[in-house]
């Protein structure tokens, strides 16, 4: 029995066989170029597509199962608004915005006293337990 076959993709020479060693350089600055300009490009889909999600019933619901109460949505419309604030401005001046951002943020490991954490934990999760604080060894 014999199989059908197709002719093959390399039996036809490649375009990036075809082009000059040349164009292939320029080709790759240009790609580096676009994966550059890709990386610094500000896109508001995932503000959008937050936003979009807040209102969906599966959003809202797990909110009130979770807190109680629904979402506003309130930080999500900021966010977008923020990223398409962020649009008209100039280059250098989004990625200066940026970067403030950036060294504003604490860290997401942030390294407290035993004192400290102890008051932090009080203050998120008090309303859990009905012992009052400890009193600080002073």
């Amino acid at each position: 029995m014999r199989l059908l076959s197709s002719p093959t993709l390399s039996s036809q020479p490649r375009l990036a066989e075809l082009a000059s060693p040349q164009t292939r350089m320029e080709d790759g600055k240009a790609e580096e170029e676009k994966t550059e300009a890709t990386r610094r490009r500000l896109s508001c889909t995932k503000c959008f597509d937050t936003l979009w999600f807040c209102y969906s019933p599966f959003h809202q619901m797990q909110q009130y199962y979770r807190h109680g109460e629904f979402d506003t949505c309130f930080a999500k419309w900021s966010s977008l608004y923020d990223c398409l604030s962020l649009k008209t401005k100039s280059l250098s001046k989004i990625e200066e915005i940026l970067e403030e951002r950036e060294k504003a943020k604490t860290h997401i490991w942030t390294h407290r006293t035993v004192e400290e954490a102890s008051e932090n934990w009080w203050r998120m999760y008090n309303h859990f337990v009905n012992v009052p604080p400890p009193e600080p060894d002073s």
